[in-house]
């Protein structure tokens, strides 16, 4: 019998720069991740989850996240949450020049759940930092999202990114599932489904 997972719901940069800001979130639809969130915060509420709550800030010189403007202000779904503990970062994993994983080992988690933004960029940061450092990952992939990228490296649509960075991060990295599935998961007191590397790339060569 698996062990009933203690985790923690992290909610990372849930911020207004990302909905009325200057780097909107394209895919999936903000509103609808931003209603996951919102539902994935009362389930923790409920069960007794402790909610972490991380801001990003960057330097007064930047066009985004410039602390005390709007858009560096924490979006109304998460401000006014009651945070177990809140973090305010200046690099994309949540776990770097921060107390987060002091906080977590001080409060016996084992299992990280995270939501918030950006999929390919702080979330999956955050994620991979977790189990590097040895904590078992969800990731849902309905209260999240991407944004567009051009550069000199090629142009790629926010629903490409959000559903690459998914796929990877469930070939190793974390559970990934909605919000639906982690609510049932919840209250049920069950493990999500982990996949690996192997298994991943051996199913896209039988479909091929």
């Amino acid at each position: 019998m698996s062990k009933i997972p203690r985790r923690a719901l992290i909610l990372i940069d849930v911020q207004n720069e990302y909905v009325s800001g200057n780097l909107l979130i394209e895919y999936p639809d903000v509103r609808l991740s931003l209603r996951n969130i919102a539902r994935a915060a009362e389930a923790a509420k409920t069960a007794g989850i402790p909610m972490i709550i991380v801001q990003n800030t960057a330097p007064p010189t930047a066009p985004i996240f410039v602390k005390g403007t709007v858009g560096w202000e924490l979006h109304p779904v998460v401000s006014g949450l009651s945070a177990a503990h809140t973090i305010e970062k200046s690099l994309p994993s949540a776990f770097t020049g921060t107390d987060l994983a002091a906080w977590l080992r001080d409060n016996g988690i084992d299992t990280l759940t995270v939501a918030g933004y950006m999929t390919h960029n702080c979330v999956d940061s955050t994620i991979n930092h977790a189990l590097h450092d040895g904590w078992a990952v969800e990731h849902l992939i309905d209260a999240t999202g991407s944004v567009s990228y051009k550069n000199r490296a090629g142009t790629v649509s926010a629903e490409t990114i959000h559903k690459t960075f998914s796929i990877v991060l469930q070939s190793r990295f974390a559970a990934v599932m909605t919000t639906d599935e982690w609510i049932a998961a919840v209250e049920t007191g069950t493990t999500p489904e982990r996949d690996s590397i192997f298994n991943s790339n051996q199913r896209a060569r039988l479909a091929i």
